[in-house]
């Protein structure tokens, strides 16, 4: 793996195999001159895809490449529609530049929430490089393979009624409702899925962001998808609603290990599909 760092905020590790594994929302970095109009860091930190770069930390194993923001989805959303489109039309979302939680609880003290001038000032210093660094690793490995699958990775906590109802699965899998990537892959995906004992649903109530939706171009060669993880499936994750003292929890090793080992299947099974 050859690791490259042309930002302090942006992490890629080039790897050789036909994967690019992208994580918009692992990143807890807040600018400094951001936090005094914050309500609260914890409000600010509270949607963070917590310890996933820890889960998938086996993905240089099978040669993926690497490429995480570590600025805060409070900051601005690398999975959001740069337009500032719905990607879910008449359901409850977060936007480009959140103004509320997944719970809806403002982020910011009145008055001070970013403006039109400020949002487009975040695409171009955190949200447009990151994505430069997506499109730049797929079509470096597009010149040497003839597929290349790109696996964005996100998990939520398991019960947010503002924005599903009930329990969500512990994977859920998301294909742009089966336009991003190849129904050979999506189908090899659940088999492996749906023999590991966690519970699964494809094109569910989270069916692939902005990423999924803008690089999945099978006919070209590049099949995009998203895996939604429900925390409770690798940490001891609080019921309903969470507070300040009990979350994030500690990653959990142990408990983790089972969906983890599953997940290394299926980023083989890209490389795989990928190859083939």
């Amino acid at each position: 793996m050859i690791p490259s760092q042309p930002l302090p905020w942006l992490e890629v590790t080039r790897g050789a195999a036909p994967l690019v594994v992208s994580m918009p929302h692992t990143g807890a970095e807040i600018p400094a001159e951001l936090e005094p109009r914050l309500r609260s860091l914890w409000l600010a930190r509270k949607d963070t895809d917590w310890w996933i770069d820890r889960l998938y930390d086996f993905a240089p194993g099978v040669g993926a490449t690497l490429i995480r923001t570590r600025i805060s989805r409070t900051v601005i959303d690398a999975n959001r529609d740069p337009s500032g489109r719905s990607l879910y039309p008449g359901q409850a979302t977060t936007e480009l530049c959140p103004t509320t939680t997944f719970d809806g609880e403002p982020l910011y003290r009145p008055g001070a929430a970013p403006a039109a001038e400020e949002i487009g000032a975040r695409l171009t210093r955190w949200f447009e490089p990151y994505h430069r660094a997506i499109a730049a690793e797929i079509d470096r490995l597009r010149q040497r393979h003839p597929r290349v699958v790109l696996y964005d990775c996100h998990s939520i906590r398991s019960q947010i009624p503002r924005l599903f109802a009930g329990v969500l699965p512990n994977l859920n899998l998301g294909t742009h409702s089966g336009a991003s990537c190849a129904p050979e892959l999506t189908a090899r995906l659940e088999a492996l899925a749906d023999g590991s004992g966690f519970t699964r649903v494809t094109n569910g109530r989270f069916k692939g962001g902005y990423t999924t939706r803008h690089y999945g171009r099978p006919g070209e060669g590049v099949h995009a998808l998203q895996m939604e993880l429900a925390c409770r499936g690798y940490l001891r994750e609080p019921g309903g609603s969470v507070r300040e003292g009990d979350w994030p929890c500690p990653y959990d090793e142990a408990l983790a290990a089972p969906l983890r080992s599953l997940l290394q299947r299926l980023l083989e099974e890209c490389v795989r599909f990928a190859r083939g």
